[in-house]
């Protein structure tokens, strides 16, 4: 595992931007020709005084130390804490996971509904998926499903086309989506057709399928001509965003990932989901490593209990099922949710400006994966662990360090109770 404190690398040296799924490693962040690069890079290298990576109590600064321990307090007392956000690195979800497990909290990470939607349909039918590379190297066809994803990743096309010969067909799909008309890769434009059927995305996925299975019972002629270019490909890719197929996103991938299913009966098809930005993809893949279930999993008295709709954070804190929430964010805009029950925060220090109300609020000041230390996150494609590499010298801690301090007080506090107890 790389150093925490490794020094920080030259300006214009090779860095990975995490500030998107993509994780991008081949620019420095000197020049990283990304917008959302650029703005990740000017929300988090601002410099911060004394003051703003002071740790604070009630909304007033105090020692670090002194956070610490009452943090471990409430930790300590809580009857079902919630562990939400899980904005960080490989190195700070493993540290989690073990508070997470000596506190018996519920984990859920921030934006989980898309996520959890995605592995609910993966659970029920299964799915085919390809990675980047695959993606490159072998599509003729790809499709982008309810949404243009270069929104949310602005590079992905660049990395999809860059250095072929013979770029695929580009097709977006759905309502209400806005893509630019051609785009520009190594020099060569590449036209980009919109089809709008002036359905919604559960409607479109299911008239698609049926355009593919039983042509004559489909009335619209775009979405015909659609389903034999994608029985006509030599490699059709679907691209979808769960965050923006709506509530009824498992559906949909359901659905999607049934039409690739038929597709492959007589050629090859795949689908490239596009998510898990902030930590998300790598937070889910860590706790799945170390307990074999995905988030939205509490650690109770009866073992590991696992319910992606019981036990998501947006409902849990609408219903008022949880008494203390720990977050930890660490990348801009994410923001805890607010409330009156106690809460934990852990992120960067401009999030102290945001955080509202904050009477029975402990907020620990950390560093930035990738900008204040180094670390690792697991790429929107699940099959690549990449390094992340410092761009400043930093004082503040990482997650990783601030759990692992949570965590050694509350050995103290089971110490003190065993002494009281044996008195």
């Amino acid at each position: 595992m790389t150093d925490d404190r490794t020094a920080p690398g030259a300006a214009d040296a090779p860095w990975t931007c995490p500030f998107c799924p993509l994780l991008c490693d081949d620019r420095s962040a000197a020049a990283p020709g990304c917008p959302k690069a650029e703005a990740g890079l000017a929300a988090s290298t601002v410099a911060a005084g004394p003051a703003e990576t002071s740790a604070r109590l009630h909304g007033q600064p105090v020692p670090r130390e002194q956070a610490l321990r009452v943090a471990a307090e409430w930790l300590h007392a809580a009857r079902q804490p919630l562990l939400a956000g899980w904005g960080a690195d490989v190195a700070a979800a493993r540290a989690l996971y073990p508070l997470a497990s000596r506190v018996g909290a519920i984990s859920d990470v921030c934006g989980g509904e898309p996520l959890a939607q995605a592995l609910r349909a993966q659970q029920d039918r299964g799915g085919y998926t390809a990675t980047l590379a695959e993606v490159r190297r072998h599509a003729d066809l790809i499709v982008c499903v309810g949404s243009w994803p270069a929104e949310r990743a602005p590079r992905l096309f660049e990395r999809l086309l860059a250095g072929r010969d013979t770029p695929p067909a580009i097709v977006v799909l759905g309502d209400g989506v806005d893509p630019p008309r051609s785009i520009t890769v190594d020099g060569r434009s590449t036209d980009i057709e919109w089809l709008a059927p002036g359905l919604d995305g559960p409607a479109t996925a299911a008239l698609l399928h049926l355009a593919l299975t039983r042509p004559q019972r489909c009335a619209d002629a775009q979405l015909r001509a659609l389903a034999e270019r994608l029985r006509s490909a030599r490699y059709a890719v679907l691209v979808w965003e769960p965050g923006q197929l709506g509530a009824q996103a498992g559906l949909v991938i359901e659905r999607l990932q049934g039409l690739i299913g038929r597709l492959n009966l007589s050629g090859r098809a795949a689908g490239f989901p596009l998510g898990g930005a902030g930590g998300a993809a790598t937070a889910q893949a860590v706790h799945t490593w170390l307990s074999g279930l995905p988030l939205r999993t509490r650690v109770g008295p009866r073992g590991l209990e696992h319910d992606t709709l019981r036990l998501a954070s947006e409902r849990l804190l609408a219903d008022r099922a949880v008494d203390l929430l720990l977050w930890v964010g660490t990348f801009p805009d994410q923001r805890p949710p607010d409330g009156d029950r106690p809460r934990i925060l852990l992120g960067p220090p401009a999030l102290a400006h945001a955080l509202g109300h904050e009477s029975a609020t402990v907020f620990l000041p950390v560093g930035t994966p990738g900008v204040d230390h180094a670390g690792h996150l697991v790429r929107c494609d699940s099959v690549v662990m990449l390094p992340l590499q410092a761009l400043r010298h930093s004082t503040l801690p990482s997650v990783a360090e601030t759990v692992n301090a949570l965590r050694t007080e509350l050995q103290r506090l089971d110490g003190v109770e065993v002494t009281e107890v044996a008195a």
